[in-house]
């Protein structure tokens, strides 16, 4: 077994840890819900995203992947970004042929670009693919946010196509799912005029030790007891998808490494052995070690704005005091979610999670990188620079 740290897994990869969302994207999809899988970086979504669509595709359902991240930058203007999403469909589909695309866009140049996008769907995709539905998967869709104009207008067309369902049989034909490393509440403002009203949101939580199991196989020939390794692995990455797959695979290149393979570990050390492979390869000069990179991508959605990073560490800080209190008064003392602005943003850098309704950090890994006293370096940072 080859452990994959960062990127996407191939769809029938060993390594692929199938959780409740798989279920869930899956019957929600086929069931004509509006879906979408909105969280921080690196928590497999898109592993999740590709798997699925091959899941659909063997099913003989067409599935259409949309990277927004490429359909284009700040500088582009919502006629090409529109007319970029159109051209992508009609290649995606196969309509090329069937579809004279610029006698088609110019007949409809009176109209505002996410008009055009209306009429293709209705003139075009749905009548030229009949009998068989059709799933639009639109990834990176966090990267909207950087789009020089609103983009309320592209959601607002996506609620159209679901309550266009009662009245146009054809529209139950096509789907959505999104992804991205957003909230509802980041990408549009009108909350009386949003899918996200009506979709399903599907969580992507962090492996269950039972979940994670299959991996084990790949640490039966390199340790004595790779049940136990792998259960104290989670233990300090709660199941944090790429810190296991790391864990996993660094329990493989330090066997590799030494002269003793397997390496017999003694029955009852095992905790001991997986916490010293954490210090020394993780958390220790952790900035240097961080490759891929992860860490310094939490660190770095913490700081990259002056304005905001104070309000974001002052709250990390209260979740680290209050955690040092919890043995004495463990509910009173937990921070409770509010879903404002700040706590969003931090959650959706990773370091936190909410479990049920308060905010916690998410795992021993990232309480022993952002301690209190890198929170109060970070701090006296900003004043400094103010």
């Amino acid at each position: 077994m080859r452990y994959q740290v960062g990127g996407s897994l191939k769809y029938d990869d060993s390594t692929y840890i199938v959780r409740q969302a798989d279920e869930q994207l899956y019957t929600g999809l086929k069931t004509g819900n509006f879906c979408y899988v909105l969280d921080c970086h690196q928590t497999g979504k898109s592993s999740l995203l590709h798997r699925t669509i091959k899941r659909l595709e063997k099913e003989n359902y067409i599935c259409v992947y949309l990277n927004s991240f490429l359909l284009g930058t700040n500088q582009i203007t919502p006629i090409q970004w529109y007319k970029g999403i159109i051209i992508s469909l009609l290649h995606k589909l196969n309509l090329t042929k069937q579809v004279n695309f610029e006698s088609w866009w110019e007949q409809q140049s009176e109209l505002e670009p996410v008009q055009r996008l209306y009429q293709f769907v209705e003139q075009v995709l749905l009548r030229e693919v009949q009998n068989n539905r059709i799933f639009i998967f639109i990834d990176n869709i966090n990267s909207l946010l950087s789009l020089n104009f609103p983009v309320n207008d592209f959601f607002i067309w996506i609620c159209y196509c679901y309550e266009q369902q009662a009245h146009n049989p054809s529209f139950q034909r096509l789907g959505f799912a999104l992804f991205g490393v957003a909230s509802p509440s980041n990408l549009i403002v009108d909350r009386h005029r949003t899918p996200f009203n009506i979709g399903q949101a599907i969580n992507l939580c962090d492996f269950q030790l039972h979940e994670a199991m299959p991996l084990a196989e790949g640490l039966e020939e390199v340790v004595s007891q790779p049940r136990a390794i792998l259960q104290h692995i989670i233990h300090w990455t709660k199941g944090q998808p790429l810190l296991t797959q790391k864990l996993c695979q660094l329990v493989v290149q330090v066997a590799l490494e030494s002269y003793k393979e397997p390496i017999t570990i003694p029955n009852g050390t095992e905790g001991y052995w997986v916490e010293q492979l954490v210090r020394s390869h993780i958390i220790q000069h952790w900035e240097f070690q961080d490759e891929p990179e992860h860490l310094r991508t939490i660190r770095d959605r913490l700081l990259f704005d002056e304005h905001k990073a104070g309000k974001l560490l002052n709250i990390y800080q209260q979740v680290l005091q209050v955690e040092e209190l919890r043995n004495s008064n463990p509910i009173d003392n937990l921070i409770p979610a509010d879903n404002s602005e700040e706590q969003i943003a931090l959650l959706l850098s990773g370091l936190v999670g909410n479990y049920n309704g308060y905010l916690r950090v998410k795992n021993p890994i990232y309480r022993s990188v952002f301690t209190p006293q890198w929170v109060l370096r970070q701090l006296e940072n900003l004043h400094f620079s103010w």
